[in-house]
């Protein structure tokens, strides 16, 4: 099996990432160095400083796993990344990109949210192969999630208005063609939902893209130790029924809207894992409402055992999603979800029947009450939850799909030699 050298450059890795995409894409090289390949990450680690991130002096160090990461670092700090927004250019960091390109010779070189890593101008940079991963809407948004005016979900472009009110300098190149003479040069151009891909097209992209949603590793087996808990009765991780929400906390994921609707519910707590710019305001419109839970930020390994006991996991984002990594994570642990009717919400709870959709506050509270009352109904959409998990998100499945699009994205641009290289390559061994 062909060991192919992929060269993935994203603004945001882990550590320097507040989640969502940067998690995806170091998911993604863990995946792929294990099957083989060489690959190297490079990312911005201005970007993330820049926009108030913090590298918790408590935080443990992130494993390689055999990738290699470069952190580009400029002296010049936010000066640097405000010259890729205005300009569209590395203008900074060009030259180091360039070595960076000799260096690893790359048979791949994967784009995932480039916006501040040098885009549309590093779109350019040649390779055998070229690839565009759409993790959020930067394509056809300044503010890359189309929530209009920083008020509702965008239905139709006023772009400048909405820059302005984001409080974003307006981007002028983006009026000059040079985004969609970058992307023409792509061989393919990967959307994370039918609905982003739909959303990509109504505003205005020209090029067409391949839907390849996100995936996890499927759950690995419990330990001695863990199995013995399990048996000898270990004490829950909360003392009463919850629902169980995960994420970043910013006014957009819409956590505000489940504090009233726990109140309303009365039979259960809400946990609330994450952390983030909006948690003081939820801390205190939840103040005094006993039924509301902060568990802060939790490692992977600890939220495992909050999804498994959750009556359900809640996923109420106001603004759309292009994927939506919160509710395969339930799934992979047979926990239903209620999601938003919103986004790519209805499509990812419809392919798996795992879950229930909710617009208003009543729907939303008829839906708990029916997930903690009705048993049959809960163990129904657990059922499809985890077959669903299994079927379509587990990452042997969704890695098989990735080689066989690049495979043929290979072939169309004519290299076939390159399209044997990675046909198979990406299936496990």
């Amino acid at each position: 099996m062909a060991s192919l050298r992929i060269l993935m450059l994203t603004t945001f890795y882990p550590p320097y990432s507040f989640g969502g995409d940067g998690v995806s894409v170091e998911r993604m090289a863990r995946a792929l160095v294990a099957r083989g390949h060489r690959v190297t990450v490079v990312h911005d680690e201005n970007a993330y400083l820049t926009l108030g991130g913090e590298l918790r002096g408590d935080a443990p160090e992130v494993p390689r796993n055999g990738i290699e990461v470069i952190g580009l670092r400029s002296r010049f700090g936010p000066v640097s990344n405000l010259l890729v927004q205005q300009t569209g250019r590395a203008v900074l960091h060009a030259n180091r990109l360039r070595q960076i390109v000799a260096d690893t010779r790359p048979d791949i070189i994967w784009h995932n949210n480039v916006s501040l890593m040098g885009a549309p101008g590093i779109l350019g940079i040649e390779a055998p192969l070229r690839v565009y991963e759409a993790h959020e809407h930067w394509l056809v948004c300044p503010t890359h999630v189309l929530w209009r005016h920083n008020q509702k979900p965008c239905e139709s472009r006023q772009c400048l208005r909405c820059v302005l009110a984001h409080r974003r300098p307006p981007q002028l190149w983006r009026a000059t063609g040079m985004l969609n003479k970058s992307l023409d040069k792509m061989d393919l151009i990967i959307a994370k939902s039918r609905f982003s891909r739909d959303k990509h097209r109504a505003y205005g992209l020209k090029q067409d893209m391949e839907v390849l949603p996100l995936f996890l590793p499927p759950l690995a087996a419990p330990s001695a130790t863990e199995s013995n808990e399990t048996r000898s009765g270990a004490p829950p991780v909360h003392p009463r029924p919850y629902f169980l929400f995960v994420g970043r906390l910013e006014m957009i994921k819409g956590v505000q809207d489940l504090l009233p609707a726990i109140q309303r519910h009365g039979q259960a707590d809400l946990l609330i894992a994450g952390d983030g710019e909006f948690a003081q305001t939820l801390k205190e419109k939840a103040a005094g409402n006993p039924h509301v839970h902060f568990l802060g930020r939790l490692p992977p390994e600890k939220l495992t055992a909050y999804y498994k006991s959750a009556i359900a996991s809640l996923v109420p984002s106001l603004c759309y999603e292009t994927f939506g990594a919160i509710l395969i994570e339930s799934f992979r642990m047979g926990t239903p979800v209620i999601a938003r009717r919103l986004g790519p919400f209805p499509e990812i709870v419809g392919a798996a029947g795992g879950g229930l959709l909710f617009e208003t506050q009543e729907e939303l509270v008829a839906a708990m009450a029916q997930l903690q009352n009705d048993k049959a109904t809960r163990a129904r959409l657990a059922a499809g939850a985890q077959s669903g998990f299994d079927a379509l998100w587990r990452e042997d499945r969704v890695l098989a799909a990735y080689g066989a699009a690049f495979a043929g994205a290979a072939r169309r641009k004519g290299n076939p030699a390159l399209a044997q290289s990675i046909e198979g390559s990406f299936i496990a061994s």
